[in-house]
C-alpha cells in the first residue's frame, strides 16, 4: 500500500534546525526520511545519520533516499551515542528527534496501531521485541491497566475501562484493535469530537515502546554529543511528550548546558494543518549547545 508521507513543519524545522555546509547531523527518528531527504538539500558533503527502531521504514526510506551521505541504523534513539559512534560520528551539528507516530504504522493495518484496524493488537515499533498491547490488555492486572491509561493516555474513565477490559478477557482473549476500540466505546457511551478510544490506543502505544522514557534517555544522549553551538530540535504531539522535553531544555537553561531558542513552542501554520490534520498537535521547540 502506498502511503502518502507529509513531514510536519518541515520550513520550521530547517530554520531552527540551521543545518549548514559540510555540517554533520543526526536524523534520530527518520521513519521513512521527509525531514532528512531536505537536511541534505542544505549540508553540500556533509553527513547525516538517520534512526529508527523499524526496520520496514529504514527500508522505504533507504528506496526514498538513495544518496551516500546518508547512512541509517536500526536502533532506539536512546542509543543515539552508541550508533552515532559506530557511524564514525563523535560529534554532531545538530539532532532532530520527531516523536510522532508516522501514517506507515497507522495506514499499515497488520502493525495494529489503529483502533479502526481488524487486524491484531500489536503497536510494536521493533517487530523484534516480545511486548505487545495484546499481551498488556489480556495479562496486565487491572490496577496496572488504570495505570497506564491515566498516565499514558491522561485518561479520565481509565477506571471503568480497565474494568470493561477484565470483564471482557474473563470471557474471551482481546485479539484485535476493533475488539479493544469497541470495549473503550462502549464503556463511554458515547462518541466526542474525537474517537473515544484514541486516549486508550495512545497510552498501550507508549507503554509497549516504553516511550516516555526513550525520550529522557534520548534527550540526555543528545545533548552529550552536540557540539558547542549545535542544535537540538524536538517535535512532540501529546503534553507528556512536550512537557518532557519543556522541563529537560529549562533545566539543562538553567545550568549552562544548552540555550533555549524557543520560549514557547512553535506550532504548525493553518495552511498546514488544513492540508495535513494529523499535523495539529505538534510542537516545535528547540535548544543550542552552549
Amino acid at each position: 500500500m502506498k502511503v502518502i508521507h507529509l513531514p510536519v513543519m518541515l520550513r520550521e524545522v530547517v530554520m531552527l534546525l540551521k543545518p549548514v555546509l559540510g555540517g554533520v547531523y543526526v536524523d534520530a527518528t527518520v521513519g521513512l526520511g521527509g525531514h532528512a531527504e531536505e537536511i541534505l538539500k542544505h549540508i553540500g558533503n556533509g553527513r547525516l545519520l538517520g534512526i529508527d527502531r523499524d526496520e520496514e521504514a529504514l527500508d522505504m526510506a533507504m528506496k526514498r533516499i538513495p544518496d551516500n551521505r546518508l547512512t541509517l541504523k536500526k536502533g532506539k534513539f536512546s542509543d543515539i551515542s552508541r550508533l552515532a559512534a559506530e557511524a564514525g560520528i563523535s560529534k554532531a551539528d545538530g539532532i532532530l528527534l520527531d516523536l510522532g507516530t508516522s501514517m506507515f504504522h497507522l495506514k499499515t493495518a497488520e502493525r495494529g496501531f489503529s483502533f479502526l484496524s481488524e487486524e491484531p493488537l500489536d503497536m510494536r515499533m521493533d517487530r523484534e521485541q516480545e511486548m505487545t498491547a495484546a499481551y498488556i490488555v489480556n495479562k496486565y492486572p487491572e490496577k496496572e491497566i488504570i495505570r497506564i491509561l491515566w498516565e499514558y493516555g491522561e485518561e479520565k474513565l481509565s477506571r471503568k475501562i480497565a474494568r470493561a477490559v477484565i470483564d471482557y478477557r474473563a470471557e474471551k482473549k482481546i485479539d484485535t484493535c476493533a475488539e479493544l476500540s469497541d470495549i473503550v466505546y462502549r464503556a463511554y457511551r458515547q462518541r466526542g469530537k474525537h474517537h473515544p478510544a484514541t486516549k486508550t490506543f495512545q497510552a498501550l502505544r507508549i507503554a509497549v515502546n516504553d516511550e516516555l522514557n526513550e525520550l529522557r534517555k534520548g534527550l540526555n544522549e543528545a545533548a552529550g554529543i552536540l557540539k558547542s553551538g549545535g542544535r537540538l530540535c524536538v517535535i512532540s504531539y501529546h503534553s507528556l511528550e512536550d512537557r518532557i522535553v519543556k522541563n529537560f531544555i529549562r533545566d539543562e537553561h538553567k545550568q549552562g548546558g544548552l540555550r533555549m531558542l524557543t520560549k514557547k513552542p512553535i506550532a504548525p501554520s493553518g495552511e498546514e494543518v488544513r492540508s495535513n490534520p494529523s499535523a495539529r498537535s505538534a510542537k516545535l521547540r528547540g535548544a543550542e549547545k552552549i
